[in-house]
């Protein structure tokens, strides 16, 4: 079974991560709540959910995962200045693991220079900046290119969710 990072900060959109993690664990794989530092409680934006992260990401090892998955909500713009985030989510992509962003997530990606080439969606407030990082942008439910998944909002979670399931068989 898959090993999946779940990269979290305060204000995630709370969906976004409950669900995507609910259906990581209830498949049988193994989701672990990484952040900035071990040990911190991070509180959704629609205050429903709080997850405490158990491993800070510049002590996470890119070869002992076999995905990432980005939340949006507010979360991605403090996750995105944290250099240990970066090089972890820089580590996978190059070793051609899953990294999955929903909403504003691809922020991350973004940050870690990972999306020349690439085709994803995204919210639309960060679509000019997906498409300066080198990506081309379609607004679309669910998108996958190559090892990356991204989807829009909230309300694209089911096809986000089931493009993560199949990436991890």
């Amino acid at each position: 079974m898959a090993k999946v990072a779940f990269l979290v900060a305060s204000d995630f959109e709370d969906s976004e991560l409950k669900n995507p993690y609910e259906a990581i664990k209830e498949a049988g794989h193994e989701a672990v709540i990484v952040g900035t530092e071990k040990g911190i409680l991070c509180e959704g934006k629609q205050k429903t959910v709080t997850y405490t992260t158990e491993l800070a990401a510049s002590e996470a090892n890119a070869a002992d995962f076999d995905a990432v998955v980005i939340p949006g909500g507010s979360a991605p713009e403090e996750l995105r200045v944290n250099e240990g985030v970066v090089s972890f989510v820089k580590d996978l992509n190059q070793n051609s693991k899953v990294v999955a962003g929903i909403c504003h997530g691809p922020q991350v990606m973004i940050s870690a220079d990972i999306l020349a080439g690439k085709t994803l969606t995204c919210y639309i407030g960060i679509r000019d900046d997906v498409m300066n990082s080198g990506a081309h942008y379609i607004d679309e439910e669910v998108v996958v290119s190559q090892n990356i998944i991204t989807s829009r909002t909230p309300k694209d979670e089911p096809a986000f969710i089931r493009e993560l399931l199949a990436k991890l068989q």
